[in-house]
């Protein structure tokens, strides 16, 4: 500065305070500014900043699970890749039309060969108006990869961009066909359709929200703070709990297509419930289907039968005609009724029973299936009183269970005079509608002492965090009939599964079955009579008798292969309840107590059709338990000999002239004589009460005609 001229010095000076000032001036606004800014209006800045680094995400929540009593899935929701375009990415960086559609071009050539596509309407979806597409849903693992190699610029010259591969939900059945009746399904547009997911639609939905999250550089959304976890516990769907067990509903549905396959059935029922409570474990129906593949059967396959379809129940109806009339003191147990040797004329009608029988009690009416003696007990009952009795049963009315589609049934309204056929009808239950499930809750009535309880099918809604948002407890809905009666009844029904009954087929070794059997006409719709040809076979029964665990109805809608109730449904109720109660853990009571000579009972007989006759060693039988009946403890008869001996004995191992002494150890004299004599040896008893022990044991060989000590013990 010294060397320089003097006036320039003064100039360089000068421009250096001028700067001087102005970068203080500048200074001290960007001080002034930032004070403004951070001091004065830091909270509607910062509100700006946020908004501006967050973004509004529309998290779709991932629908309910519906489980078994078990927390087994059978219903589920899994994230599926599918593939998505964000289409203003893809034309990004391109200035003309031509150049953009050129670009659009030659994404969909590629994505089209990658995703097995057709090029043409891909390009034309890609050229429509908006910014988002999905190019295609639930693509292989195979597609995916292929995809994001395309996207991918360290892999592809030319990368496609604005592509993603992302999770989508997607409804699932693990167990294919199991309950899918049941459960229903879901359409590619989220909507439950039939079955629980549709009656719960709303609730397995959950609720959709706009949730803020960082964007990171790439734009893309970055959740902190476990904002993601917390997301989906708060919006997915409610999990759907079911009274229904996993390994039962099984066992049912095999049994059951099993025997609609055998018997060429149009379709079939098995309902499983637990009397206690009315838990409903098991609801099968077949013809079923997929879910998983729902659109590749017919719809009639998507069809509930167990509370859609309404049948004539036939000779169940019985059981409820005598425990109203038992309950109103129309009949006594011990009374004889006559059966008219099986042919009755009433109302301009005649009135068939398939065996000739002409005094019968309460008991033997059940256990052989008289058409003509429950009649008698209904028209002594009247027809208001036996309306409501199969109203306090709940006949006529909806379950209450919560499924769409529920059929109500049919019974015809109080107010309406029944005349006197009509009465007679319904006592041995025809001219009303039932449905499967309306048949299991009544004879869950009779199982749990006379109360009419509600099914429960769904025990109880929980969110996503476990917190139980709805429960659903045992409901009485009325008392159908006193504990006496129900009592009285299962001992009666237990002949009906015992020799000389219509269901020995239904027996089960060790325990002691009640139930009824059923085989309906159907309606010919053409002509409006009962039809000669179509059929509906039903058992339905509880055990054990005792302490009922499981009530099981099983009904075969129009069998081509036999159509008897005791021959078809009877088999089916009998493996069903063998499983189940294996499978429960519930422990036999008694010895073996199933026969092999099925009694079919049917729901008329031709005029004049001879009845079948009885062999000698069921005129044998007889004898021995009206002999054994009078017995002492101390008693020691000499054997009861048949008539013919040889008519009663079968085929056995052995030689011709042996036969293998059979296990009849737990039965009542009356059960044991017949057992004995049925394998062609000569029963010498010993004792009274049920048979605790023979000589020699089950299983040893004797001479045709031996004799076999049977030592019998009152029940302790």
């Amino acid at each position: 500065m010294k060397n320089l001229d003097p006036s320039r010095a003064r100039w360089i000076r000068a421009r250096g305070v001028f700067l001087g000032l102005v970068l203080g001036a500048l200074g001290a606004n960007v001080i002034a500014r930032s004070w403004e800014m951070q001091i004065r209006q830091g909270d509607g800045w910062r509100e700006t900043a946020e908004k501006q680094r967050q973004r509004k995400l529309h998290v779709e929540p991932r629908r309910g699970r519906i489980v078994d009593r078990n927390d087994r899935a059978l219903a589920l929701t899994i994230d599926v890749p599918s593939v998505s375009l964000d289409l203003h990415d893809l034309v990004a960086g391109a200035m003309t039309p031509e150049a953009q559609a050129a670009r659009v071009h030659d994404a969909a050539i590629r994505l089209a060969s990658a995703l097995a596509l057709d090029p043409v309407e891909l390009e034309r979806r890609m050229s429509a108006k908006g910014r988002f597409l999905w190019v295609k849903h639930r693509v292989s693992g195979e597609e995916a990869e292929a995809v994001r190699h395309l996207a991918n610029p360290h892999e592809e010259p030319n990368p496609i961009r604005g592509l993603g591969v992302d999770g989508e939900g997607r409804r699932y059945y693990p167990n294919r066909e199991l309950a899918s009746t049941l459960l229903g399904f879901v359409s590619p547009d989220g909507q439950g359709r039939e079955g629980l997911e549709l009656f719960f639609d709303q609730d397995l939905r959950g609720r959709a929200e706009e949730l803020s999250g960082l964007r990171d550089r790439g734009g893309r959304l970055v959740f902190t703070d476990g904002t993601a976890d917390r997301a989906r516990l708060e919006t997915e769907g409610e999990t759907i709990e079911l009274a229904i067990d996993q390994s039962i509903q099984f066992m049912a549905e095999r049994e059951l297509e099993a025997a609609v396959r055998n018997h060429e059935a149009k379709g079939g029922t098995v309902v499983v419930v637990d009397p206690s409570n009315g838990d409903v474990l098991a609801m099968a129906s077949f013809p079923n289907y997929n879910a998983n593949d729902y659109s590749s059967f017919d719809p009639d396959a998507r069809r509930n039968r167990a509370i859609a379809d309404r049948f004539e129940p036939g000779s169940v109806m019985k059981v409820f005609t005598f425990a109203g009339a038992f309950a109103a003191g129309a009949v006594a147990p011990g009374e004889l009724i006559n059966c008219e040797h099986g042919r009755f004329r009433i109302g301009g009608a005649t009135i068939h029973d398939t065996h000739m029988n002409d005094l019968l009690s309460p008991k033997e009416i059940l256990a052989k299936s008289s058409n003509i003696g429950s009649l008698k007990v209904g028209l002594r009952l009247g027809a208001e009183r036996l309306y409501d009795v199969l109203r306090g049963f709940g006949f006529g009315e909806p379950t209450g269970i919560p499924l769409g589609g529920e059929n109500g049934g049919v019974l015809h309204p109080k107010g309406r005079t029944w005349v006197d056929l009509e009465t007679a009808n319904a006592a041995f239950g025809q001219g009303i509608g039932v449905t499967s499930l309306q048949l299991a809750m009544g004879f869950a009535a009779l199982a749990n002492g006379g109360k009419l309880l509600e099914p429960i099918l769904v025990r109880r809604l929980v969110d996503g965090r476990g917190q139980t948002l709805r429960e659903w407890n045992k409901h009485v809905r009325r008392e159908a009939t006193t504990p006496h009666v129900a009592r009285m009844l299962s001992d009666m029904l237990v002949a009906v599964t015992e020799p000389g009954g219509t269901a020995v087929d239904g027996a089960i070794d060790g325990y002691r079955v009640a139930g009824k059997t059923a085989t309906a006409q159907k309606v010919d719709p053409h002509t409006g009579h009962y039809s000669a040809d179509r059929f509906s076979a039903s058992f339905a029964g509880y055990l054990p008798a005792e302490n009922p665990r499981l009530v099981i109805a099983v009904t075969l809608d129009e069998p081509l292969v036999g159509h008897f109730g005791g021959e078809l449904a009877a088999p089916v109720f009998r493996r069903v309840a063998e499983q189940s109660l294996r499978y429960l853990g519930v422990v036999p009571a008694r010895g073996p107590a199933r026969m092999d000579a099925p009694m079919a009972e049917a729901p008329s007989v031709a005029a004049g059709t001879k009845p079948p006759v009885a062999g000698a060693a069921e005129s044998a039988a007889n004898i021995g338990v009206a002999a054994a009946s009078n017995i002492g403890p101390a008693a020691d008869l000499g054997p009861v000999v048949p008539a013919d001996l040889s008519a009663s004995a079968d085929p056995s191992k052995g030689s011709p002239n042996e036969v293998v002494v059979p296990e009849a150890t737990g039965l009542a004299a009356r059960d044991a004589v017949r057992v004995v004599l049925g394998a062609g040896l000569l029963p010498r008893l010993q004792g009274s009460g049920r048979l605790v022990r023979q000589e020699p044991p089950a299983g040893s060989s004797l001479p045709r005609g031996a004799t076999v000590k049977l030592v019998l013990e009152p029940p302790s």
